[in-house]
């Protein structure tokens, strides 16, 4: 099943902070390969129970399923997305 990808306003803003490059590479990445495969990314635990998670190399982007649509509320680098 292909999911359609909506953004929470705040992924704006982690999407600045990444900067202008790495950001485009990870917008190609997720429009390529997370509507397909968005049921089968791990679920997290503890206080982010709910939500998934989509590894692009040392990035994540923290997302939650809602029937058909896929949405993104978080994007940032492995250290720091989970504080």
């Amino acid at each position: 099943m292909k999911y359609k990808i909506t953004f929470k306003r705040s992924v704006v803003r982690d999407l600045k902070k990444i900067g202008k490059k790495e950001a485009e590479k990870l917008l190609k990445n997720i429009a390529k390969q997370l509507p397909s495969e968005a049921i089968n990314c791990p679920q997290l635990k503890g206080r982010f129970k709910g939500l998934r998670k989509y590894r692009i190399g040392n990035y994540r982007v923290i997302f939650a399923l809602l029937k058909d649509t896929v949405l993104i509320t978080r994007i940032g680098h492995r250290k720091i997305i989970y504080k």
